[in-house]
């Protein structure tokens, strides 16, 4: 399965998204180890789907709380962090790692989860 067939695919399933949304899920459904340029098996590519989903998902719902909370330290004055907001910042942090790799490398998404 290619990228235009992938993308067609996603287009059917997300009539309303828009370029960058197809362009986004397209790319992590490409970077999946899972899916090969002869997946044409629908119940894999079903499975492939509610994965990529489930990640984008995930990653949106953590994104927008440690942006909550984000903003929150940001109102604050650094000098005077207490050990939590220390900890708000290292967990951004790792947030943010784990964005990057989910659009870039899910391979080590997946290795990091299974250990």
């Amino acid at each position: 399965m290619n990228c235009s067939e992938i993308t067609q695919m996603i287009e059917t399933r997300m009539p309303d998204a828009g370029p960058r949304e197809v362009a986004r899920i397209a790319t992590v459904m490409l970077s999946m180890d899972q899916i090969s340029e002869n997946a044409t098996d629908p119940d894999q590519l079903e499975r492939i789907w509610e994965l990529t989903n489930l990640r984008l998902q995930a990653a949106v719902d953590q994104h927008e709380a440690i942006t909550r909370e984000l903003e929150e330290l940001a109102s604050s004055d650094p000098q005077r962090f207490s050990s939590e907001q220390v900890w708000t910042l290292i967990r951004a942090i790792k947030v943010q790692s784990q964005l990057l790799k989910l659009c870039w490398y899910p391979e080590a998404v997946d290795s990091a989860n299974s250990e």
